[in-house]
């Protein structure tokens, strides 16, 4: 049976059987003796995004009582629910996500606490995923952004929209009003240059 540890754009964590291509964490929000959620859904402010693979090592998933495993379709999906990549793994990422994210808010010699305290505050109400309204026409926002319309995830990719599902995204036209899912401070950093990576299904829904 899936474990509870696959993340949607609005954040929410549930069981499926469709694998993802990131895994991360928000610190410890697990029972090792279970390998089931507890109530709360982060621990920590600092929402990572890291690699599947690094140097080898191999965990069995939520079994320790260490960081608890989640899994994202792809960046793009990670940065929507409001991770940020880990500068563990991902250090070369982490850096140039950090820069992009400095020229993109106007600031500077920004710590990685710094960033987090941000994203955690554009990333919740009241414990529930916060939507943001378009900073601008859904057209015009950056390629890697993903809204919300009709209850129904979007990616962003190109003057394109992607219908985003656990086993990846098909093309169909956003019709409804939308409500931008990333967080407002990352989108301006993908307008900075960042490029978050994308499921090979998007590419295939764009042709």
């Amino acid at each position: 049976m899936p474990l509870q540890n696959r993340v949607t754009p609005t954040g929410d964590i549930v069981a499926t059987e469709h694998r993802g291509t990131f895994t991360g964490n928000r610190g410890i929000i697990h029972d090792p003796a279970t390998r089931t959620l507890l109530n709360k859904r982060w621990s920590s402010p600092a929402w990572l995004t890291c690699v599947c693979e690094f140097r080898g090592r191999r965990r069995k998933v939520m079994s320790r009582q260490s960081w608890t495993e989640l899994f994202f379709l792809d960046e793009a999906t990670a940065f929507a629910a409001g991770h940020r990549p880990c500068f563990y793994c991902r250090r070369d990422d982490a850096k140039r996500f950090r820069a992009a994210w400095e020229e993109g808010n106007g600031t500077s010699d920004l710590s990685a606490k710094e960033m987090d305290a941000v994203l955690h505050a554009e990333r919740l109400d009241r414990g529930k995923k916060r939507l943001h309204p378009l900073p601008m026409p859904l057209a015009a926002l950056p390629h890697g952004a993903m809204v919300q319309a009709n209850g129904e995830s979007y990616l962003v990719a190109g003057s394109r929209t992607l219908r985003w599902s656990f086993a990846g995204y098909e093309r169909v036209d956003v019709v409804a009003p939308a409500m931008l899912l990333t967080p407002p401070s990352t989108v301006r950093a993908f307008q900075a240059g960042y490029r978050p990576v994308l499921h090979p299904s998007a590419a295939a829904a764009l042709g």
